[in-house]
């Protein structure tokens, strides 16, 4: 088999896996890891600290369950894969507490209480994420100029240092040497499968598996595809843990180590391919690609198109992104769209460089530093282990912010009502909430480690190890809290409603409209009301009510947020982004302004709601999201559905490069793109079986359409069918 025979061998295995996943646990509404199941005979023995809710928390515990977890890890090795190992499991979730809880967002153990918070957050539907893990970026260098022999090292000289944090220590000890026992068991099976292949090839195969994984298990990797090995593992364990995901700038990371392979004839661009395209297939971490150095500089180099043909070739579900700026490589840029087009399966996305350095130099820093911090999660920036961030974990539904605004505005006698006097209460309840928020923050600094250490980035952060502190405690300088606003578009569309018809047209009464709301459009007259309230002047349509409320909400949201740090004094750092809540947020709203019914999902990040144009032109849509960007270095995304019929592929392509590029120049931050058709989009939604290798990304992530549930299936069809 020649390498794409292998890979595409290899990708139908994985369909096949996550076919089998979604049969055993029903739907996957997030992104489609490279996880497999294990099998039925593994029985893990959970410890708990608190056993009348079924879970476990401290350093303590979590590494003796990730240590029971590695131990019986069964291991995985497939002689035309050119890396070792799958993951199965992820601890986070054998904390069964976590799971009866999940829905509503509460991931700290019982005896972290914030209870004096939770009725704030039911009130305004705040996601807190309080608890929450992870999202935040990794600092693979670390790990690569050690190794895990060399992590263990570190860990026993500063154990001895800071015999205080003994308990810290001991558990990355424990959690270093679980990760050492599933890679070995590993390498036996890879030495037992050589001894047993036939087909010289895959024998081969296997045998330069089985050097790089010994020599990998405790010496500091050299090679290419040690390399690769390395960050595959270091990944897989990642997501063992707590489901983590962020990855690096690949081209940057891994380009010493190819072009040393290079000079000495053990690889050549093919094989680096192959390569990998099997770490992609590993785990749908995010990776970037691309983009400026410190001295604005473009890092694009032959590593940059290698990685792209990689995913060309693969051909799955694969989280990549281009950094654009001024100095791009064009040739980088024209190949990632015509990827883009050809394979249309939502890939790479792209980062706006330029937008992102600029607005996080106004927290304050520098660009020497703004310049590192890259795009490796769903709408998110990191700088790679310096920053803990909370990233994507923090939401605030505005439109939920409105409707309890409207409620206690409509419930106070007034002879003359405004819209304007009911923005004033909108402001007080979201000032309400963002309170609640920056104080839910400070009791997550002060008490995570406590509740979930970090045991498995804290070896691959700057600090940590270090200090005796987790990353959430003191173990970096860097705390900048990320606060996204969710709704922007139901909450704008429902204020120029209101405005429309009941200010400028008369063509309602404040009763009347409020009563409608409370019926849920459900009577005749209601009825009426949502026809009309639907045909509002909507935010994206171009100068209308909708984009003036839409600015004014995003600008007063963002400068809200920056006023003030928390109480404890962290930065925040706002952006504007739902990820999959916008189906479960939508879920506690009653009926709104714009004529969404109660329950329906809320508007997706900063996109106007489907629709919002008859002709759905990039350009309207564009405009709109560049307007509301929050500009302090966090992301405000455009999802963009593009069919490919739009018009023949050289001038798709560049029909797409444009508006990449005038988006960004307009101050836009992150564009995610389906290339999409219409009649497919509809014919998988009826009969998704037929097609097994769909993929579209539903919101930051991408995923197998026919593994979607049918709330997600409905939205992301809708979408399509209204702006492609």
């Amino acid at each position: 088999m020649n390498y794409q025979e292998r890979i595409d061998a290899l990708r139908a295995v994985k369909e096949q896996q996550t076919r089998e996943k979604y049969e055993k646990n029903s739907y996957m509404n997030e992104d489609d890891y490279g996880s497999v199941l294990p099998t039925e005979d593994v029985q893990m023995n959970i410890e708990f600290n608190d056993k009348e809710n079924s879970t476990f928390y401290g350093a303590d515990l979590w590494a003796k369950n990730f240590t029971e977890v590695m131990m019986k890890h069964p291991v995985y090795v497939d002689s035309r894969d050119a890396l070792a190992g799958r993951w199965m499991y992820i601890l986070q979730r054998l904390r069964p507490f976590e799971s009866a809880v999940s829905s509503k967002n509460l991931e700290m153990a019982p005896v972290f209480d914030y209870s004096r918070l939770k009725p704030i957050h039911e009130k305004y539907n705040i996601i807190p994420g309080i608890g929450k893990m992870h999202h935040f970026a990794p600092d693979y260098q670390i790990g690569l100029e050690l190794g895990f022999g060399g992590l263990r090292d570190k860990v026993e000289k500063y154990s001895k240092i800071h015999p205080e944090a003994k308990e810290l220590y001991d558990a990355e000890k424990m959690v270093l040497g679980g990760i050492r026992n599933w890679m070995e068991r590993t390498l036996q099976e890879i030495r037992r499968k050589e001894s047993a292949e036939t087909d010289p090839e895959l024998r081969e195969n296997l045998h330069e598996m089985a050097e790089a994984n010994a020599n990998i298990i405790d010496g500091v990797p050299k090679t290419f595809r040690e390399v690769c090995q390395w960050i595959a593992w270091v990944n897989m364990c990642n997501r063992t843990y707590d489901r983590a995901g962020a990855g690096c700038q690949l081209d940057v990371l891994l380009r010493p180590y190819y072009e040393k392979d290079k000079a000495e004839g053990r690889i050549d661009a093919e094989k680096a391919k192959y390569i990998i395209a099997c770490l992609l297939l590993v785990d749908t971490h995010y990776y970037q690609i691309g983009g400026p150095d410190a001295n604005g500089e473009d890092m694009t180099n032959e590593l940059s198109f290698i990685i792209l043909e990689a995913a060309h070739m693969l051909k799955t579900s694969i989280n990549l992104t281009i950094g654009v700026h001024d100095k791009l490589d064009p040739e980088l840029f024209r190949r990632g769209v015509e990827i883009l087009t050809e394979d249309r399966k939502a890939y790479p996305r792209f980062v706006g460089s330029d937008s992102v350095i600029d607005g996080f130099m106004k927290n304050g820093y520098s660009r020497e530093l703004a310049v590192k911090r890259i795009a490796v999660g769903c709408n998110w920036m990191s700088l790679p282990g310096m920053e803990y961030t909370m990233n994507d974990l923090i939401k605030i539904n505005l439109a939920k912010v409105m409707e309890v605004a409207l409620d206690e505005y409509m419930a106070e006698p007034c002879e003359k009502r405004t819209t304007e006097e009911l923005y004033g209460v909108f402001l007080r309840h979201l000032q309400a909430a963002i309170d609640c928020v920056k104080e839910g923050v400070d009791f997550h600094l002060k008490n995570q480690y406590k509740n979930a250490p970090e045991l498995i980035l804290n070896l691959l952060t700057h600090g940590p190890i270090e200090r005796g502190l987790d990353v959430s405690n003191g173990g970096v300088d860097l705390y900048n809290i990320a606060v996204d606003g969710s709704a922007l578009a139901t909450t704008a569309d429902s204020f120029a409603a209101l405005q429309k018809f009941i200010e400028k047209e008369g063509r309602l009464t404040w009763d009347s409209c409020y009563k409608a709301l409370q019926d849920n459009f459900e009577t005749p007259e209601g009825a009426l009301i949502q026809t009309m309230l639907r045909h509002g002047d909507r935010y994206g349509s171009g100068n209308s009510l909708g984009d003036e409320w839409a600015v004014r909400i995003s600008r007063d949201f963002t400068a809200m947020i920056k006023k003030d740090r928390t109480p404890d004094g962290h930065m925040m750092i706002p952006g504007l982004f739902s990820w999959a809540n916008t189906v479960s947020m939508g879920y506690e709203v009653g009926a709104t302004a714009n004529g969404r019914k109660k329950g329906e999902p809320i508007s997706h990040g900063a996109n106007p709601h489907p629709g919002f144009r008859k002709d759905g032109a990039l350009t309207a849509i564009s405009n709109a999201v560049a307007s509301v960007q929050c500009g302090y270095g966090n992301t405000a995304p455009l999802q963009l559905e593009v069919s490919p019929n739009l018009t023949d592929k050289d001038q798709l392509i560049s029909v797409i490069q444009s508006m990449i590029r005038s988006h960004f120049k307009a101050g836009g931050t992150l564009i995610n793109i389906n290339i999409m058709d219409k009649n497919v989009i509809l014919d998988a939604y009826d009969h998704p079986d037929k097609y097994p290798d769909l993929v579209v990304r539903v919101t930051g992530f991408t995923a197998y359409f026919s593994v979607l549930n049918e709330e997600f299936r409905k939205m992301t069809v809708e979408r399509v069918i209204a702006e492609a």
